[in-house]
């Protein structure tokens, strides 16, 4: 049976949300979207970059993937579900901006620190978690207290944004002046945001 809790939460946006927005909605099923921003953000389900951002239907253009990370390009191999994304939203939208947004209490990278069973047995989350090694590397041995965790929540942001550059239609772009890379860090508990500044790396609260 079809979750009760999503029939109910589609009855309440189709009397409220859709009702008050309906103008929105078929003007983006005539003339399709147009975004002008990509978000690359987490799975985890206390992260949605929509709820965050308070975005409308058509705004921003959401990939999520376990740790929100981008890998680096690979044309061969098999599937490419974050640089598919990604390469649809440069190539065909054409976004003036991607963020990686990171965030507090990530599962994926206290996976990897911890490197226990199951998820170290996994099929799958372990082999996508190792992309973050050369991230992990420059912050030191591994740990699973909270200061490293926090550490390396933040230099898996830099990573993914290390990694853009490595695809060829992002360098071009960003070169071109078309295309901006953003960092931010969401902080669960508190709902802070923090936006990386391009010139120090430092990331810094949104006033």
């Amino acid at each position: 049976m079809f979750p009760e809790r999503l029939t109910k939460g589609y009855r309440a946006f189709l009397e409220g949300r859709f009702t008050v927005e309906r103008g929105r909605y078929a003007a983006l099923a005539d003339r399709g979207q147009s975004p002008s921003i990509m978000v690359i953000g987490c799975v985890d389900s206390r992260v949605s970059p929509e709820v965050i951002f308070d975005a409308a239907p058509g705004e921003i253009l959401v990939a999520r993937n376990v740790a929100n990370l981008v890998p680096r390009y690979e044309a061969g191999g098999g599937q490419h579900g974050a640089s598919a994304a990604l390469e649809f939203a440069v190539r065909a939208l054409r976004v003036r901006h991607i963020v990686v947004l990171g965030h507090a209490f990530c599962g994926g990278i206290k996976a990897f620190a911890s490197d226990a069973a199951p998820l170290s047995e996994s099929d799958f989350i372990g082999k996508w978690m190792s992309q973050i090694a050369p991230a992990a590397d420059a912050i030191g041995p591994r740990r699973d207290d909270d200061d490293y965790l926090h550490k390396l929540e933040f230099a898996s942001v830099e990573l993914s944004l290390k990694n853009l550059m490595t695809f060829p239609f992002v360098e071009t772009a960003v070169e071109r002046g078309e295309l901006e890379l953003h960092g931010a860090y969401f902080g669960v508990a508190a709902g802070k945001l923090l936006v990386r500044n391009a010139q120090s790396g430092a990331f810094e609260a949104v006033n």
